[in-house]
C-alpha cells in the first residue's frame, strides 16, 4: 500500500532522475533469477543524493510517528536498508538493529545484529520489494526471537502478486513510498518512455517470469 500517493509520484521521479530506475522495455535487463526486465532499480543511488535521502527518511519518520507511534527499535534489512534504517532511527532517536540474509558461519553466528530485544516492536525498513521473499525472511528471523513486527516499509515495491500473497500469507503490512505503477505513469509523463512502450511495461509487471514470450 502506497503510504502517500502524492508523494509517490515525487519520488518516482527523483529515482528516474537519478537513475535509481531505468527502463529499457526494447534493450531488457537479465536478473539474477534469469528473469528479462525492462526495469533495472538500485535505491543505492540515493545515498549520493543528500536531499534525496533526507525526504526519504523524513517521509518514513512521520509515518512512522502517525501510524506506530512509540516504536521501540527500527530495523534494516543487509544490506541496503542498513543506512536508511540509520537515518531514521537516528531522526527518531531510537534504537537500530539489521538482519542478514543469514547467520554467520564466524564469531557468535549472529543472523540479528544491534539492539533488538523479545518482545519489542519494531518496523523493517527496505529498499526494494520484488517477490518478497528477503523481507518475510527478515519478518521470520525477528519473529524468532519474539520481536514485535508491526509492518514492513520500502522505498519501492514491483507490485507482483506472488509478493502481494507472501506478505498476506504473513500477515505482515506492506507499505511503500513509491510503485511500479506509478513510475511508469511518471516515466511516461515526463519523456523516460513513449506510450508504445507501455503494452510492454504492463505485460511484464503480469508476467515478470515469462516475459516478452
Amino acid at each position: 500500500m502506497l503510504i502517500d500517493s502524492s508523494f509517490a509520484k515525487e519520488i518516482a521521479l527523483d529515482l528516474l532522475k537519478i537513475n535509481a530506475v531505468i527502463l529499457q522495455p526494447n534493450d531488457p535487463f537479465t536478473w539474477s533469477s534469469g528473469w528479462n526486465s525492462p526495469i533495472y532499480c538500485d535505491n543505492r543511488l540515493t545515498m549520493r543524493y543528500p536531499k534525496i535521502r533526507k525526504k526519504i527518511a523524513q517521509k518514513f519518520v512521520a509515518f512512522i510517528r502517525e501510524e506506530y507511534g512509540d516504536i521501540d527499535v527500527i530495523t534494516g534489512t543487509a544490506t541496503a536498508g542498513i543506512p536508511h534504517a540509520a537515518w531514521i532511527a537516528e531522526n527518531m532517536d531510537k534504537p537500530m538493529s539489521y538482519v542478514r540474509a543469514k547467520a554467520k558461519a564466524y564469531g557468535l553466528g549472529n543472523q540479528i545484529e544491534g539492539g533488538i530485544q523479545k518482545g519489542e516492536s519494531t518496523v523493517i525498513i527496505e529498499d526494494l520489494i520484488s517477490t518478497g521473499g528477503s523481507a518475510i525472511s527478515v519478518v521470520e528471523a525477528l519473529q524468532f526471537i519474539d520481536a514485535d513486527v508491526q509492518a514492513v516499509l520500502s522505498i519501492f515495491t514491483y507490485g507482483f502478486d506472488k509478493a502481494i500473497q507472501r506478505f498476506e500469507d504473513a500477515g505482515v503490512a506492506l507499505y511503500t513510498l513509491t510503485d511500479y505503477t506509478t513510475l511508469i505513469d511518471v516515466a511516461n509523463e515526463h519523456g523516460y518512455v513513449n506510450e508504445n512502450d507501455l503494452e510492454a511495461l504492463a505485460e511484464w509487471r503480469k508476467s515478470p517470469e515469462t516475459w516478452p514470450n
